[in-house]
């Protein structure tokens, strides 16, 4: 059934204050969402959606979890910031968490994965400068996608990126992904890293080969340089695996995660391994890094990914959706689905995906479209197969107006 997106007057004069008072970045649908619970969010009017976009990978135990709750409230009257220039008992034990799970050594914290990948990018051109003779180059992947600050731009390989905001921050390059032949081309003596995400998130959920991966752990080998692993999107569960590099059986010398790790609340990280603890006073830092309130969510949150095992439930719901998307797809020409566990996309017959977004809006269900002819689904961790069931019903309705 359709929502019902009625003249509402209290909706109306929201949307009007929003358009006088917030800066215009995205174009936003005329809906003001109100409160969320488990895998829905119902607006102001009082329509109900089925959230298969997760806030872009984010809400992983699903909106305003009890956990969540209960950690803001427990920390919130205890200490909720002490500056960065102080350790703090949840940051101290978030860190021993994160490094005991992934078997990486050090954590650094931040608010979101852009700054985790500064301070990987940081990081790399640290280990250049010490140890490469200066090198300062990172080589990247076309498609991919590292974050919106000026740096994390530049890494980007999305092409409409790359004379915006120019003159862009010089030292990377672009490949195509599973190129391996184009990486050793590109990789030179001026080369301190390379960043990969393992699957490509906004590029559509294209994964990464396990003997491309396995080659650049090799290259970085024999060359010295830093892999950086970008699992802002991938990690703590989403790809079927706590962490996506499980898939491939490589370890890179440093790690990003965002997005998931917070369940919600704004928080990031970057692992890295003992040798690449090189950073003197004042090189990194922010004012939000660590703080208790950050790290008591995330704490919370991580472990009840753990506790709960929430990556194997991704794998056994991607399989569940891929199953229920493929009984459909001859009827409305789609394209295989792609990806690994809850971090998925299938190809339209037609770059209709904004027009399909916004209809399936209208039938109350969220998805996401990457891509003019892609459609990404990313739902929450604690998705069952009734709310899959739920999608597909909603997709195809909404498909048989538009592709019939």
């Amino acid at each position: 059934m359709l929502n019902k997106h009625e003249d509402d007057t209290a909706t109306r004069k929201l949307l009007e204050e929003a358009g006088r008072s917030i800066l215009f970045t995205a174009k936003r649908p005329p809906v003001v969402m109100e409160r969320g619970e488990g895998m829905y969010v119902w607006d102001t009017e009082g329509n109900r959606y089925l959230d298969f976009i997760g806030g872009w990978a984010v809400t992983c135990l699903g909106h305003s979890p009890m956990v969540i709750r209960e950690a803001l409230d427990r920390q919130a009257s205890t200490l909720v910031n002490a500056s960065p220039a102080f350790y703090n008992r949840p940051m101290i034990e978030f860190a021993k968490l994160l490094t005991g799970l992934s078997g990486y050594d050090k954590a650094f914290f931040a608010s979101s994965g852009a700054e985790a990948n500064e301070g990987a990018i940081k990081l790399a051109r640290k280990h250049g400068a010490l140890r490469l003779g200066g090198a300062s180059d990172i080589v990247t992947t076309t498609g991919s996608f590292h974050g919106r600050t000026l740096a994390t731009m530049s890494a980007t390989g999305k092409a409409q990126w790359k004379h915006l905001f120019a003159p862009a921050v010089p030292g990377f390059k672009h490949v195509p992904l599973n190129d391996a032949d184009a990486m050793l081309a590109a990789v030179d003596g001026n080369t301190c890293a390379i960043m990969l995400e393992l699957v490509q998130g906004e590029g559509g959920a294209h994964p990464a080969d396990a003997g491309y991966v396995r080659r650049l752990r090799e290259l970085c080998d024999e060359r010295g340089m830093m892999l950086i692993f970008d699992e802002i999107q991938t990690g703590l569960g989403r790809t079927g695996k706590l962490f996506a590099a499980e898939h491939y059986d490589v370890q890179a010398d440093a790690t990003t995660l965002g997005k998931g790790i917070g369940g919600g609340f704004p928080l990031s990280a970057l692992l890295t391994r003992d040798r690449f603890d090189i950073f003197e006073p004042g090189d990194q830092g922010g004012t939000y890094i660590g703080q208790p309130l950050a790290m008591a969510v995330g704490l919370a949150v991580v472990t009840e990914i753990v506790d709960r095992g929430l990556p194997r439930r991704a794998e056994r719901m991607g399989e569940y959706i891929r199953d229920s998307l493929s009984s459909v797809s001859g009827r409305y020409g789609l394209g295989p689905v792609r990806g690994k566990g809850l971090l998925l996309a299938f190809d339209l017959p037609e770059p209709r995906g904004a027009e399909l977004v916004a209809e399936c809006l209208r039938e109350g269900l969220l998805i996401n479209s990457p891509q003019p002819s892609a459609i990404r689904l990313i739902p929450p961790l604690i998705v069952e197969e009734e709310h899959v069931d739920g999608m597909v019903a909603a997709l195809c309705r909404t498909m048989d107006r538009l592709f019939a």
